[in-house]
């Protein structure tokens, strides 16, 4: 992607708001991480997945770039945050490459 690009994608203004909305997002994700905890939240299809038996032959093609959205050793909530915000960046900047790839 050239700079020139870059540069008016940054100027306009629906894609400063993108990516300021974005960051709040981001940023709440340690909110979310807290709450399930409080709530004692699971992933429903994890729970359809023990009650078929179904865990007992899953087995992943890969782990993930972040296994359980954390990172060794920092806690719980900072880890979430710094995987929300990198996983964030790299998909804007993914599909922003993308767009500039396909207006050419």
């Amino acid at each position: 992607m050239s700079s020139e690009r870059t540069v008016g994608f940054v100027q306009q203004q629906w894609a400063r708001r993108s990516v300021v909305a974005l960051t709040i997002l981001a940023a709440c994700a340690p909110v979310f991480a807290w709450a399930t905890e409080q709530t004692g939240y699971t992933e429903p299809l994890d729970i359809a997945a023990e009650l078929t038996g179904a865990s007992a032959y899953a087995s992943p093609l890969f782990d993930g770039v972040v296994p359980g959205y954390s990172i060794p050793g920092l806690d719980a909530y900072t880890g979430t945050l710094i995987v929300a915000l990198l996983g964030t960046g790299l998909t804007l900047i993914v599909t922003v490459g993308i767009g500039s790839i396909l207006e050419e």
